[in-house]
Formats: C-alpha cells, sequence, structure tokens
C-alpha cells in the first residue's frame, strides 16, 4: 500500500510539472492576434488571480513566469511583486547604534560576570579598552567604569543606509559655531583696543591730515580706503588664492567669459549682413562694429563692438594699471590694485615720469653719438608726397559717405620699408646671384649705405677681397663699413688656410694610428668569435656564466671590426667564405 501511494504522489507530482503541449500554426496565429489587439486597446486586457489588469505592452521576459514559481501557467505577475515570506522586519530611517556610557550612576560593588578590569558589566577582560590595572576591579571593588551600551544588529531599509544625516547630532556644530563667534568678539575687542592707543597717541589724527592733503593734491582723485573690514589682513589678497577647479595663476587671468543678459539682443543678430563685422561663436566675440557699414556713428548705437568697448574711457588706463601692478608684485613691491589703489598710482606715475626721462636721455646720447637730428625734425611722408591710400567719399555738405572701412592690405610683407640710410629697398640690386641695394651696389642686407663710394669702390678694377691690396697710409681716409666688413673676411680666409696646413701634416700621422688599432679590434674580435663557437658546441647546463666581466663602451674600432667580421645569412655568398 506505501509502494503504490507513493507511486500516485509522484504520477501527481509529474503531472503538475508536465510541460504545455506545443502549440499549432494557427493557436501561435490567434494568440499574437490577440496580443496585438490588446495592445491597441480593442481586447480587454488579461486578468490575473487578484482580479487586476496585466498591462499587455510589459516585455514577455518580464510577464513570463519561470517553471520554478508557479507551473500552473495561468497570467499573473505575483513574481515581480515582493515575496511575503522572504520580508525581514527593517529598522525606521531614525534608529542608528547607540554609543557611549549608559546614563546613569556606576555601581560601587562587582558584579558577577562583569570585566575583571574595568568592572563593566557589558563586555570581558580580553575585550576592555581602558589601561590593565596591578589589581583589578574583581579584587578591588573600586574605580568601576560605567556600562556602555550593547551594539544591537540593525537592519536598516534602503533609505536608513544611504541616510547620510542617520545618527548626527545638531549640538556639535554648536560647539563649532560658539569657537568662531569667540575668536570674532576677540578680534574686535582687539581692534577697539588698538583704536583707543591710536586716538590716545594723536596718531590717527596724523594720518587723516595727511591722507587729506594728499586728497587735495591728487589731480584725479582716489577714493579712500575703507577700513571697516574686520579680516582686513585675511582678505587683502583674497584674489591671489585659487578657487576650487582652477589650475592657472588667478593673478594673470585678465579675460572673462563673454556672457550677456537673456533680455539683451544677442551680438549676431544686431547686423544679419554677412559681410558686417565677424562673429566668434566659440569665444562670443565680436571685435568689429557690426552697424559700420550703415554710416551710423558707433557713440550713438547700442553697441559698437568689442574693440570700441575696450579702447574707450579709463578701460586702457586700468589695464595699464593692472599689468604694472603684477609686474611691479613678481620684481619684490608690495602692492596691489584693490587693496592699495593709492599707492599703486603714486608708484605708477612716479615710474611713468622716470621712464621717459630714461628715453629721452637715451634718445639724445644716440644722437650725440651718432647724429641724424634732421631726419627726427622731417614732416611726415604723407605731406611731402601728398600722397594717402585712405579713399574718401564726401557729400555736398561735407559729409564723409564712404571710406571709414580699412584700407586692404596689398601684402602681407612689408613694402618700402627703409633701413640704415639707404635711398632704395632692399632686393633692388642683382648681382652674380645675391640681392643687394641700388643706391650703394652693397650685398649686405643689415649694411649702411654709403652711397657713390661704395658704387665706385665695387665698379672698379681692383678687387677689395685680394691679399695683396695696397694700402696708402698716407692719404687714408676713414674706413666705411664696408671696408671694415672685407678686412674681416680676410682675416677669416687666412686663418682657415694656416688651419690647413696644420691638419694636412697631421691627418697622415692618424690614419696610420687608425689602421694600428683597427688592426688590434680585428684580432680581439676573431678571437671572441672563436670563444663564442667552442661555447655553442658545450652542453647548455655546463656553460660558464659571464656576469663578471667588465662592460664598457666600444670604441669606434671595435664596432667597425665588429662589423666587417659579423656573419650575414641574407648574403647568397655567405656559403663560400668558409672554402
Amino acid at each position: 500500500m506505501q509502494e503504490s501511494s507513493g507511486t500516485t504522489q509522484g504520477s501527481e507530482g509529474l503531472v503538475g510539472l508536465e510541460e504545455p503541449k506545443k502549440m499549432t500554426r494557427e493557436d501561435w496565429r490567434k494568440k499574437k492576434e490577440l496580443e496585438e489587439q490588446r495592445k491597441l486597446g480593442n481586447a480587454p486586457a488579461e486578468v490575473d488571480e487578484e482580479g487586476k489588469d496585466i498591462n499587455p505592452h510589459i516585455p514577455q521576459y518580464i510577464s513570463s513566469v519561470p517553471w520554478y514559481i508557479d507551473p500552473s501557467k495561468r497570467p499573473t505577475l505575483k513574481h515581480q511583486r515582493p515575496q511575503e515570506d522572504n520580508q525581514k522586519q527593517f529598522t525606521g530611517i531614525g534608529d542608528w547604534y547607540k554609543k557611549g556610557v549608559v546614563e546613569k550612576p556606576a555601581t560601587t560593588k562587582y558584579r558577577k560576570g562583569a570585566c575583571e578590569n574595568c568592572g563593566a558589566l557589558t563586555h570581558k577582560k580580553k575585550d576592555c579598552l581602558e589601561r590593565p590595572r596591578k589589581v583589578g576591579a574583581k579584587f578591588t571593588g573600586m574605580g568601576i567604569a560605567s556600562d556602555e551600551h550593547k551594539q544591537v544588529h540593525l537592519l536598516l531599509d534602503y533609505d536608513g543606509k544611504r541616510d547620510r544625516w542617520n545618527g548626527y547630532d545638531p549640538e556639535e556644530h554648536m560647539r563649532i559655531v560658539e569657537e568662531y563667534a569667540k575668536v570674532d568678539l576677540a578680534k574686535r575687542t582687539l581692534k577697539a583696543q588698538k583704536l583707543q592707543e591710536e586716538l590716545a597717541s594723536g596718531k590717527l589724527v596724523d594720518q587723516a591730515a595727511s591722507s587729506r592733503k594728499q586728497w587735495d593734491e591728487d589731480e584725479h582723485g582716489s577714493q579712500e580706503r575703507e577700513h571697516n573690514s574686520e579680516d582686513e589682513d585675511e582678505d587683502k589678497y583674497a584674489d591671489d588664492i585659487d578657487m576650487p577647479g582652477q589650475n592657472f595663476d588667478s593673478k594673470r587671468r585678465i579675460t572673462v567669459r563673454n556672457l550677456r543678459i537673456r533680455e539683451d539682443t544677442a551680438k549676431y543678430l544686431r547686423n544679419l549682413d554677412p559681410n558686417s563685422a565677424y562673429y566668434d561663436p566659440k569665444t562670443r566675440a565680436m571685435r568689429e562694429n557690426p552697424y559700420s557699414n550703415t554710416g551710423k556713428n558707433p557713440e550713438e548705437v547700442g553697441y559698437a563692438g568689442d574693440n570700441f568697448v575696450r579702447s574707450t574711457g579709463d578701460t586702457v588706463t586700468m589695464a595699464q594699471t593692472q599689468l604694472f601692478a603684477w609686474e611691479a608684485y613678481e620684481r619684490g613691491s608690495d602692492v596691489h590694485l584693490q587693496a592699495d589703489p593709492t599707492k599703486l598710482e603714486l608708484l605708477h606715475q612716479s615710474f611713468k615720469v622716470k621712464k621717459e626721462d630714461f628715453k629721452e636721455e637715451q634718445k639724445e646720447s644716440i644722437l650725440e653719438k651718432y647724429g641724424g637730428q634732421e631726419h627726427l625734425d622731417a614732416p611726415p611722408r604723407e605731406l611731402l608726397l601728398a600722397q594717402t591710400e585712405e579713399y574718401l567719399e564726401y557729400s555736398r555738405h561735407g559729409a564723409v559717405l564712404k571710406g571709414l572701412e580699412k584700407a586692404v592690405a596689398r601684402s602681407k610683407y612689408e613694402e618700402d620699408v627703409l633701413i640704415n640710410n639707404h635711398t632704395c629697398i632692399w632686393g633692388s640690386y642683382w648681382k652674380d646671384g645675391c640681392w643687394g641695394f641700388k643706391c650703394c651696389f652693397s650685398l649686405v642686407k643689415q649694411s649702411y649705405c654709403t652711397g657713390e663710394g661704395g658704387i665706385k669702390t665695387v665698379n672698379s678694377n681692383c678687387t677689395p677681397f685680394e691679399e695683396d691690396l695696397e694700402k696708402e697710409v698716407e692719404d687714408e681716409q676713414p674706413k666705411t663699413l664696408l671696408e671694415m666688413h672685407q678686412e674681416k673676411m680676410k682675416a677669416k680666409k687666412r686663418n682657415k688656410k694656416n688651419r690647413k696646413r696644420d691638419s694636412d701634416s697631421s691627418d697622415d700621422e692618424d690614419e696610420a694610428k687608425k689602421k694600428k688599432k683597427l688592426m688590434k679590434a680585428l684580432t680581439a674580435e676573431e678571437q671572441r668569435l672563436k670563444q663564442v663557437d667552442k661555447l655553442l658546441q658545450v652542453d647548455e647546463r655546463r656553460r660558464p656564466y659571464n656576469s663578471l666581466q667588465e662592460v664598457k663602451e666600444p670604441t669606434e674600432e671595435e664596432i667597425e671590426a665588429f662589423r666587417m667580421k659579423r656573419s650575414r645569412p641574407d648574403d647568397p655568398m655567405a656559403s663560400f667564405l668558409g672554402q
């Protein structure tokens, strides 16, 4: 009977886990059509065992039930919901581990099972964190420590594990607030005490009088610094500190992001003509005036380009002052544009005066030494030649109609540039494959103009580069730069000839020495190759070590010998070398 009952139970289990029958092609087609109708809303949705509709748009890998969960194969989504039997009782989000000691008076008598060292009941002797006593609390009954909170294993839920403020005590932050308040109070007290001392000594009155006098003498005037800042020393050079995320020196940052308010008109929408000012989308900059081709005055329009803003008002002066402050700070002067503007302005003015005096002295010394004052006093070339490349077109009332545009550059190279007193440009003369100046026939680009004297020297029969050039000492005249240059070239040629004579005699001796060294290197290379052949014939395990040999850089002769003696398997005649 038992066996028969077992067999029946097994057969029922097999029937319950029996796989579904294979669907026919017609049933499969009907099933797919029904799914499409359900997705379109023309057919009612499937219902699970709890009476809830199943969304037909749920993917099949989510809606299909695994065979080991529900063998009945009825439509359900129960396997996607949390299972009640696997749910644990999590603690609340406000619960946290208790730390420290229990807030109750410590006992004065040793309790059984407590720590033998300190007498606390919450741990044993091996877990005690107090200093080991010479005689423990178990035997003395004195100095029994307080009990700690028992650490309970909390089962925190998802939010409790990820709450960064769980277990935070707001009273800890009050300590920091009180500490900063005490420091602030001490600073105010020191400042008030210092002010009283200055008032008592009369020092503050003198400073006020001197600053008032300086205010009257200054042409432009500068605002007095405000001393109401509590942390003046700390915030004086606050812009020197690098902000988080900046990997550059804040002192040298002079460009900022070119942003605008959203209500303002964008720069590229001010003039839609493609031939107007260029707008750079990467830097959001439009340097030229977008209304230049409309004939409007830049001062009347609302926006006349970035260059107009940069070159108007005190912008240029401010930039020059800031640049001077940076350069002075790098050279050791303790100046700053925002911290001490009056000192910086006075220092900048004195620097400009000294710089102008230095330039004037330098100019005068050069003119005294070389002359040429008449060239500086000449009127400009535009007035002398009465020519200009600027085209202007006027109306009958005298207003400019056309001609404010920039003149198109004829070439990217400089034209008609005369240097070193020449009256012709470089390249106006050609001789023997060399360019020169037509005014003096000089073939040296940086030479000074010699005029007719240079032309006579070039056209004369005598060549200035000959060694046997006769010099008349009696009628000697001041040498020109061309003659001085020719003498230098002669001296260089003589030195080269002397070096050649010395080197020819030493070349023969060097060749003999090199041949001897090469022969020695060849014999040494042959011995090395024989030794390598012997080692290759010996068994691998019996070969000696070469780690104690001296390692040095090979000479040129040894490298040449290695190249001459090495075997080349790709050489077609390599097989005939042994024969």
